[in-house]
């Protein structure tokens, strides 16, 4: 088409205005398609000349990352992200071609990350430019992290069913007979401060042990869920009224902010209130100086949601993708397995956990759990019984 249009542009002195006025028709239509398929693509493209001066948007570029085109300003000026900027200007002014380099940003409230691509833009065998593909791969990388997760628990699973009995079983046994030393020690008049004090540390860490076994096993055991129909603003406000004293003491302030028209859902109340204590007991331990808790619940498009939001030390963004995986810790006394537990009881109810953090300002897990389909209908038959009241 552009060799049609080269050929016509050597004769246009001959041609009548007719013949002008279709062959620039022609030109808008193949300039609206070009357009049209430019925005139909779900990867923003930039375009850029050798000033860096923008010279093509797509609508997928608008949508990615905040923009503020105007056609000939330089691209610095037209991003508004600080971040993003930087990351671009150290790879368009520093390399010729770059692939799969990934920025993380905040954008319209929510963490985005995206895959840059940059290639030369040639054109008669001369860089003209730059052209910048934009891919969100936010959802993808968070599909990657579930799948290893998965992965993880299954592999978990495997090894537990030899290892956590044979851990089990002389813990039991070094236990009865520390007992029984310290029985034979006080039979004998040996029982005096310093052994008691070594008998007494054996015995703390042999229940420790046997704590991390027990968690283990809770962590890889098939799961007998006993769901029913329950109120979970409820479960949270007795959890409150049992930790309540325990975190003011603490110096942290406890706000719920819990939606009263939250519909019921179906849920085992030992397995909830276990995710609901280990992440208050987490963001507990993020706030040794003291903060502010926020548990809130409300109800959008058929799902209950549920945030436990913390002031806290937050989570470095390298540490984000492993937090639910076995063994990740960055505790010094954790076992790894407490957010584990966590995310499967979450995954036996149906649900998605995810959490939002930075380094220095707090963290917020969020908890996503479906609504049954009967309390959906009937949510509907009353709207609509309603409607035709009025």
């Amino acid at each position: 088409m552009v060799d049609f249009f080269r050929r016509a542009l050597k004769k246009l002195d001959k041609l009548d205005i007719e013949q002008h006025r279709e062959l620039l028709i022609s030109a808008i239509n193949q300039i609206s398609l070009l357009e049209t398929v430019s925005d139909s693509i779900d990867v923003g493209i930039l375009v850029c000349d050798e000033e860096y001066n923008l010279v093509m948007v797509n609508k997928c570029a608008q949508r990615l990352i905040p923009l503020n085109y105007t056609e000939g300003e330089q691209i610095w000026s037209s991003i508004m992200d600080d971040h993003i900027v930087e990351c671009l200007k150290e790879i368009l002014l520093n390399a010729d071609r770059v692939t799969d380099k990934e920025i993380d940003f905040d954008h319209k409230g929510r963490s985005r990350l995206i895959s840059v691509n940059v290639v030369p833009l040639v054109q008669d065998k001369f860089v003209k430019g730059s052209l910048i593909y934009l891919e969100d791969i936010t959802e993808k990388r968070k599909e990657e992290s579930r799948l290893r997760r998965a992965e993880n628990l299954a592999s978990l699973t495997t090894l537990a069913a030899g290892v956590a009995h044979d851990i089990k079983n002389p813990l039991a046994s070094i236990s009865i007979h520390l007992q029984l030393l310290q029985k034979y020690l006080a039979k004998n008049n040996e029982n005096d401060e310093k052994n008691n004090r070594y008998i007494e540390v054996l015995k703390e860490e042999v229940e420790r042990l046997n704590r991390i076994v027990v968690d283990f096993l809770f962590a890889v055991r098939p799961m007998n869920m006993e769901l029913r129909k329950s109120d979970i603003n409820k479960l949270i406000s007795q959890l409150i009224d049992f930790v309540g004293l325990e975190l003011e003491q603490s110096k942290i302030l406890i706000l719920l902010e819990l939606d009263e028209d939250l519909p019921k859902i179906l849920m085992d109340e030992r397995y909830m209130k276990q995710v609901m204590l280990n992440l208050v007991t987490n963001a507990k331990a993020a706030m040794p100086e003291g903060g502010v808790l926020t548990i809130a619940t409300n109800c959008f498009d058929n799902e209950v949601r549920i945030s436990v939001c913390d002031t806290g030390i937050g989570i470095g963004k390298e540490y984000l993708e492993k937090i639910f995986e076995p063994y990740f810790t960055t505790k010094e006394a954790g076992t790894g397995l407490g957010l584990t537990q966590v995310y499967k009881i979450i995954k036996e109810h149906q649900g998605e956990i995810t959490v939002d953090s930075e380094p220095g300002t707090g963290s917020d897990f969020r908890i996503i759990l479906p609504v049954p389909q009967n309390e959906m209908k009937l949510i509907s038959y009353n709207d609509k019984k309603t409607d035709q009241t009025q």
